[in-house]
């Protein structure tokens, strides 16, 4: 079955960065599109970006172009989020998604915490 599996989510201070993987597991990964999610306290889950298939496209929003970037690996079937300059308002629960036969699999998400 299609698993989706965050990780490296943690505390760092503002300006910092992380970079979160996804790893994928149960479909042919490098045929999908993938994206990322957050959901901050209290608030609606967003979309961060999604990349192709092939990694030749990616979209993100437009509030974190500049400081997030999205690529994958589809020789290890994982997708990555690097977060640069990262700021309080960054902190969230971030999932990757990806939708497979019209079906949207999820992860369970890691949490990202900016502080200082």
């Amino acid at each position: 079955q299609v698993q989706l599996v965050e990780s490296g989510g943690g505390l760092v201070q503002p300006g910092g960065s992380l970079t979160l993987s996804c790893a994928a597991s149960g479909f042919s990964f490098r045929s999908y599109s993938m994206n990322w999610y957050r959901q901050a306290p209290g608030k609606e889950r967003e979309w961060v970006g999604n990349i192709s298939p092939t990694g030749g496209v990616t979209s993100r929003a437009d509030s974190l172009k500049g400081r997030f970037t999205i690529s994958r690996n589809n020789d290890k079937s994982t997708v990555y989020l690097q977060m640069n300059n990262l700021k309080p308002e960054d902190t969230a629960v971030y999932y990757c998604k990806t939708r497979v036969s019209s079906f949207d699999y999820w992860g369970q998400g890691t949490q990202v915490t900016v502080s200082s």
